[in-house]
């Protein structure tokens, strides 16, 4: 009677563990639902070789909390401290395929704080900043606007922090599931510093792009390309590939 009471008790307990587990994937599944994240590399002839992530997580059907990263020490930034921006926000569906994404960064490195003079410090600067987000069946597009603010003052003596605004703005048209063109601006300003009197534009970018996209979605590949609009600059290229889960 015991063996039998003491199987029972296991086959009851194995039972359970089946039962508590099938649940757990199950809410897990759901929660894998709310889940997205994004991974690109990128390229371009400033910033040099930078890998970029970006996530999020559904709160409704409108509403999700979004997190990003941009490994800028991957190229130029190498030599600004290891440069690093990490960064939080709420993305919001305002209407049928727009969205708009409010978040804040912070960064590590010290192009802001010392203009790249000394290491690398964590609370190099702060990035308030703002991105719109277009996707319809026909036309694709994308507005972002960031402000790089110092946090502090590391510069030393005769130097200078440093501080710019970042904005770009391109729309394409999806000319099938698998090829987009269209139009890329992008402007970068070196806004001042504390031993920076007036505002100079680093870079102002014009031209087109030509993307190549899994049509279930997924691997992408965009190149852009064109001319810079600042007096003594030439041409710019930037190309991105990425994955979608």
């Amino acid at each position: 009677m015991k063996n039998k009471f003491t199987n029972l008790l296991k086959g009851g307990l194995v039972l359970g563990i089946l039962l508590l587990a099938l649940s757990t994937n199950s809410l897990m599944a759901q929660d894998d639902d709310k889940f997205s994240f994004d991974v690109s590399l990128n390229s371009d002839q400033f910033f040099g070789f930078y890998p970029f992530f970006q996530g999020a997580y559904s709160l409704s059907d409108k509403s999700a909390f979004t997190f990003y990263g941009i490994l800028w020490s991957g190229g130029t930034g190498g030599g600004w401290g290891n440069w690093t921006e990490f960064g939080v926000g709420m993305n919001f569906d305002v209407a049928d395929g727009v969205s708009v994404n409010p978040q804040i960064g912070i960064l590590g490195g010290n192009l802001l704080s010392s203009g790249t003079a000394g290491s690398g410090r964590f609370g190099d600067g702060v990035v308030p900043n703002l991105t719109v987000n277009l996707d319809k069946s026909k036309t694709e597009g994308q507005i972002y606007a960031g402000f790089y603010a110092p946090l502090r003052n590391e510069a030393p003596t005769g130097g200078t922090t440093l501080s710019y605004l970042h904005y770009w703005a391109n729309f394409g048209y999806k000319v099938s599931p698998f090829i987009s063109l269209g139009g890329h601006f992008e402007h970068l300003i070196n806004t001042g510093g504390s031993a920076v009197d007036s505002s100079t534009d680093v870079y102002q970018w014009l031209g087109p792009y030509i993307q190549f996209s899994k049509p279930s979605g997924g691997p992408f590949a965009r190149f852009s390309f064109g001319t810079d609009l600042v007096e003594g600059n030439d041409s710019f290229f930037k190309l991105t590939t990425g994955f979608s889960f």
